[in-house]
């Protein structure tokens, strides 16, 4: 007696179709969930600090952000200078490096992308290090008396 197959294909596809779905929504959860683990926080724009240890002083950094990219300049007190500095944020944790005096800093930034610290190397030199980020007037909240 010959079998109708056409009769069994229609739950197989049915069921081979509700798994492709689960999967593809599966896969683009995960996706988006590790999309926005990853995504940077923005820091471009005026940082003051100071740092510890081996040397001890103030700093200002002016830089830019391109994704997790960051570059600009770094004006320590001492040893006093202006250098190039340049890193990369990933999530909260952040790393930069002034060249010209050897210097590697790496941490991690608040929350709220306005504060950050962490530990610098230069040499045989080290310490800690904390800064928070200068607002202009129109991104500070102004309370009215």
């Amino acid at each position: 007696m010959p079998v109708d197959r056409t009769r069994h294909r229609g739950p197989r596809r049915v069921v081979a179709l509700w798994v492709a779905v689960l999967v593809a929504t599966s896969c683009s959860t995960a996706a988006l969930a590790a999309a926005g683990a990853t995504q940077s926080i923005n820091l471009g724009g005026t940082w003051s600090g100071s740092y510890t240890g081996g040397y001890s002083g103030t700093f200002t950094i002016h830089w830019t952000q391109s994704r997790s990219r960051l570059k600009g300049t770094i004006t320590l007190s001492n040893p006093h200078g202006t250098y190039n500095i340049s890193g990369s944020v990933n999530g909260t944790g952040i790393n930069f490096g002034a060249v010209g005096v050897g210097a590697l800093y790496s941490g991690s930034v608040s929350a709220s992308g306005l504060s950050m610290s962490g530990h610098w190397t230069s040499g045989p030199a080290s310490g800690a290090w904390k800064a928070h980020k200068l607002l202009t007037a129109s991104k500070a909240k102004v309370k009215k008396s």
